[in-house]
């Protein structure tokens, strides 16, 4: 079964959610994916649905027929967030070759264990981005920018300092007191 408590949406768990034009279909698939582990948050009838639901997700996958009322699979594809994929379970005659990015595909009849599998190995994949994603430093807007320029102006004015001493001595200050460097330069400008 599943190893670790797929850690990505906000509450905690991988956003899922079940989409097929048939309830019925859709309950079953459900139902197999919440016997081994995974939470669905809902099951969806039609492509305006799901993206409806999965709105402004950050993070989910999307388990999915080929065929709505509204639209076809890559459509759906096309209208959902970037961080947002797609498991396609349908006959590989339906598949749009190759197959688009953020699409995994899986052939009918369908293998629970497959299913299963697949989707474990998307949720993992989908963790380790997230991760990665985490451990990059944020980017600095202008403002920012401008406001740890200011204070290494002011530092290098009252301290006589040459830029890269004051930047260092920033950058110091700001791991000693386990800030960022835009909160140490606020702090650097009230001071002074």
């Amino acid at each position: 079964m599943i190893s670790d408590q797929k850690l990505l949406g906000g509450d905690g768990l991988t956003n899922i959610i079940v989409a097929f034009s048939k309830l019925d279909d859709g309950k079953s698939i459900k139902n197999i994916l919440m016997r081994s582990g995974f939470q669905v948050i809902a099951v969806c009838t039609t492509a305006s649905q799901v993206l409806n639901t999965c709105g402004d997700w950050e993070w989910g996958i999307v388990v999915s027929g080929f065929q709505f009322a509204d639209m076809m699979y890559e459509e759906m594809r096309d209208c959902l967030p970037a961080a947002v994929e797609m498991l396609l379970i349908s006959s590989p005659s339906h598949w749009i070759r190759p197959v688009p990015k953020g699409i995994v595909c899986l052939p009918m009849p369908l293998k629970v264990r497959d299913l299963v599998n697949t989707l474990e190995m998307m949720v993992q994949a989908q963790m380790q981005r997230k991760r990665r994603r985490k451990s990059q430093p944020r980017k600095r807007n202008e403002e920012d920018n401008l406001l740890i320029e200011k204070a290494k102006a002011l530092l290098m004015e009252r301290n006589n300092m040459t830029e890269s001493e004051a930047h260092r001595y920033l950058q110091k200050c700001s791991m000693d007191s386990g800030t960022n460097m835009v909160e140490t330069a606020q702090m650097v400008m009230s001071l002074m």
